[in-house]
């Protein structure tokens, strides 16, 4: 205690040595009882003095503690809660699942790497790795990581233009050092526990990214699938369809496998879903049959493959594009080359390329972690493919995420726990090992299919588009922009279009937040039997009311109904002289002009000056205020004064100095406006302790100074905390009852069979018993007609309020008060 008072005395004179106020926001110099903070009696309830937070509070509050950073490295492995507790019938759900998923990995990664300027191995290194490494940190039992079309275009995309400029740099080097730097910032990103980050990309921006990539990717493959060669298939999307065009007349053997492999691809997935419909007790067996399609289609054609090149193994004499050799095992196996010249060279595509990884893999668990009734931890799942790209590369894999269409397949499958990805591990490991002599034969144009099918799925459906538009037509914009850019430029241009608009977008909304005058409008609840029936739902139907006036309320509407309300309610005015303001969308420097500009002018028109002659003579005034013509009165001498103005927090989380200080200086304005009478600020539903001690740090909270010291009328919201009507009382009334009927019960039992002089003797003898029981009762603190109650909010800041009517209630109040009329109709009770 002693260091404690000479640490005080120390910063005290400290402040007063530079002239700092410690005590300035005090601004009457009154003692608590003068301030109206000791003017609440306490004979029926209970003070609290409401203590600001300190910035050592703060401090501990984000300073990690030993047992929250064991709590942080609990959750750092999700599957340790989980594990222990795996049993059979999960086994049989994850192996069902990751066979399934294994088996069409397998095809689609090898196609992917293609993309990706890779040899067909590294898709299955990546797939393998993906897989394998994503259970150990997956919150999402779905999600299926690997090889993705939108991502390994992106990476084909930055070793061409690697290759370009530094043609020594082999391709699979590059994509690796490209996965290895990504792996670390987005781990990086995750341990921070920073995923909130991706949630400043917008579903507008995501949905136009993956069908401008799906548009993109689709129309880069159709040369491979028709054979036609002698152009670039990178080139923007508008440029590779007019190439197509042109060099039609040099289509291939390959269009007969490629068009073929792609017609049976949906003729059977077509099939499937109808057979599904039609008979609905085997959608099961038709659901794994359009699974398996992918795998069906690659073994048929490389089959018929086969049996039309096992002669013709030479490039030049074979009769269509194939694959050709792929080595077995993890031929590819080192350590990443990650140096200076390698970043140098693909530094620019560096952030493009994690916003594919962040967005698409987020974006796909948050979206099954719904429908499958569980939530994902989006800075663990950041962590999850951060680790896949930063230990996959030492085995060859390239840049990998989330892939929507296998994630998709492996819910359906009935997947239980992530550990089905270990399964899918064993399949793609299988194939690495067992079948480069089968994947020899596989036709290109038939992977082509393949992608081209996968890819479909991407591209965001016309009805989904509309529903965008029927809920905010801008955003719709944003996502045909990012489409359009995308075809015309690049799929990295897209991506930087639709995040950057919809990042501006949000920022002109939070700078043109539109501030509301609220007036108020008394209701009561009604129900309409008949509303909703057929054709007549919007009828006048009769409605039955509670005519009891303490069933109605008092709610607060905009004034301009803007908000959709019933035109022809109209909101009343609170009371002459009185505005309530809301924010609507926060209250920071990028909006607080904003709001204050549109509520001054809105006071200033409704208003007039409080005393007309405060500018004496014609100069005195000001430029922009030359008042009336000579000879002339004051205009608009029927509008009320300025008395009070009362600002809803309710949306308001935090504050800063700028908008604080703009706060200062519109009171300080409005103070010069309603001289020599002063200005109320009454602020209501402050959600934020640190706001609150930012007010008050700028005088709001308690009443402006005045020259007479006068007391004012403090009104405060208070909540029950004992008496008859709280839940103790109640618990123990019932305590009481059964008390006093299992002795009534005894006591009739006892004089049964007895004489009658007996019997009523004894009657009379539990009835006095009983009175004097019940007497007992009545006198416990529990059946006291007092009510015990306490202040919601602190007594030292009595213009703080719980909600905007009891806001009203103390500016009514108190502007009464001061004018020396009793209040009328407000509904309080004098000092409470």
């Amino acid at each position: 205690m002693a260091s404690d008072g000479t640490a005080t005395k120390v910063g005290h004179g400290l402040a007063k040595v530079l002239g700092i106020k410690l005590h300035y926001r005090n601004p009457q110099g009154l003692d608590d009882v003068s301030r109206g903070e000791s003017v609440y009696s306490v004979s029926s309830a209970d003070t609290y003095v409401e203590q600001e937070p300190s910035t050592w509070e703060w401090i501990c509050s984000v300073t990690p503690t030993g047992r929250g950073l064991l709590h942080w490295a609990y959750h750092l492995f999700p599957f340790v809660h989980w594990i222990g507790r795996y049993n059979l019938q999960w086994l049989y759900g994850d192996l069902v699942a990751g066979i399934t998923v294994g088996c069409v990995v397998v095809p689609q990664s090898m196609a992917y790497a293609k993309l990706a300027e890779l040899a067909p191995e590294f898709g299955l290194y990546s797939s393998f790795m993906g897989v394998l490494i994503y259970w150990f940190f997956a919150t999402s039992k779905d999600i299926t990581i690997g090889p993705v079309a939108v991502m390994s275009t992106v990476t084909g995309n930055v070793v061409d233009r690697v290759k370009e400029s530094n043609p020594e740099f082999e391709s699979h080097v590059v994509a690796s050092s490209l996965a290895v730097i990504c792996g670390c910032v987005i781990t990086a990103i995750g341990l921070a526990r920073a995923g909130w980050i991706v949630d400043f990309i917008s579903l507008a921006a995501i949905s136009a990214f993956m069908t401008g990539s799906a548009i993109n990717i689709a129309m880069g493959q159709v040369p491979a699938l028709m054979g036609i060669t002698g152009f670039s298939n990178r080139e923007a999307t508008y440029k590779v369809f007019i190439n197509i065009l042109k060099n039609l007349g040099g289509t291939k053997r390959d269009a007969a496998m490629g068009l073929t492999a792609l017609t049976f691809l949906y003729l059977i997935r077509f099939a499937c879903n109808y057979g599904a419909r039609r008979m609905p007790n085997r959608s099961k067996m038709f659901f794994f049959l359009s699974t398996l399609r992918t795998a069906f289609i690659i073994l048929l054609y490389t089959l018929i493959s086969f049996l039309v090149n096992r002669n013709h193994r030479s490039r030049s004499a074979r009769r269509f594009a194939i694959l050709g050799d792929i080595p077995r095992g993890f031929q590819h196996a080192a350590v990443p080359t990650v140096n200076i010249p390698f970043i140098k060279a693909y530094a620019g595509d560096i952030p493009v390329s994690i916003i594919v990884l962040l967005i698409e893999h987020i974006a796909i668990a948050k979206s099954f972690g719904r429908v499958n009734n569980y939530t994902i931890d989006a800075s663990q799942e950041l962590v999850a493919i951060g680790v896949t790209n930063l230990l996959g590369p030492f085995l060859g894999a390239y840049p990998a995420t989330g892939s929507f269409s296998r994630t998709a397949i492996k819910s359906k499958a009935g997947v239980r726990t992530p550990f089905a990805g270990v399964i899918t591990a064993v399949v793609v490991l299988l194939a690495i090992y067992a079948l480069p002599a089968v994947f020899f034969y596989i036709p290109n144009a038939a992977l082509s299919a393949v992608i081209i099918h996968a890819v479909g799925d991407l591209i965001t459906p016309p009805n989904t588009v509309y529903q965008f538009w029927r809920i905010n037509p801008l955003e719709v914009v944003i996502f045909f922009l990012g489409v359009i850019v995308t075809i015309f430029s690049n799929i990295e241009n897209g991506i930087y279009t639709t995040v950057s608009v919809s990042l501006v977008v949000l920022l002109v909304r939070v700078v043109k937040a539109q501030g509301r005058f609220m007036g108020k409008v008394k209701v009561r609840s009604a129900v309409g039997d008949q509303f909703g029936q057929g054709d007549t739902r919007y009828r006048d139907v009769p409605l039955e009311t509670k005519k009891d006036e303490d069933a109605s309320r008092t709610i607060f509407l905009p004034l301009e109904h803007n908000d959709g309300s019933n035109p022809q309610v109209e909101p009343q005015s609170p009371y002459p002289g009185i505005f309530i303001y809301r924010f609507s969308e926060g209250y920071n420097y990028p909006n607080a002009n904003h709001y204050l500009d549109y509520m001054v002018q809105t006071i200033f028109k409704q208003t007039r000056r409080t005393n007309p002659h405060s500018y004496p003579k014609m100069g005195d005034r000001p430029w922009n205020e030359p008042g009336p013509k000579p000879g002339r009165e004051e205009e608009y001498s029927d509008r009320p004064t300025l008395k009070a103005i009362i600002l809803d927090f309710s949306s308001v989380n935090n504050v800063d100095i700028t908008s604080v200080q703009n706060l200062i200086d519109v009171r300080n304005q409005l103070d010069k406006y309603a001289a020599p009478d002063r200005v109320d600020w009454h602020l209501a539903c402050i959600n934020n302790r640190w706001t609150k001690r930012a007010l008050t740090s700028a005088g709001f909270g308690f009443p402006t100074p005045s020259g007479d010291n006068s007391r004012w009328k403090p009104i405060f919201s208070v909540a029950e905390i004992g008496g008859k009507s709280s839940a103790a009382a109640a618990a123990e009334n019932r305590e009481n009852e059964g008390e006093i009927h299992k002795q009534l019960s005894r006591d009739e039992e006892g004089g049964f069979g007895q004489k009658k002089a007996e019997a009523a003797g004894k009657a009379d003898e539990v009835s006095s018993d009983t009175s004097d029981f019940k007497q007992t009762i009545a006198g416990s603190k529990a059946y006291g007609f007092q009510t015990k109650v306490a202040a919601v909010h602190g007594l030292n800041r009595p213009l703080f309020h719980v909600d905007l009517t009891s806001a009203l209630q103390s500016a009514v109040s108190n502007i009464e008060r001061r004018a020396g009329d009793e209040p009328r109709g407000v509904g309080t009770k004098e000092g409470l």
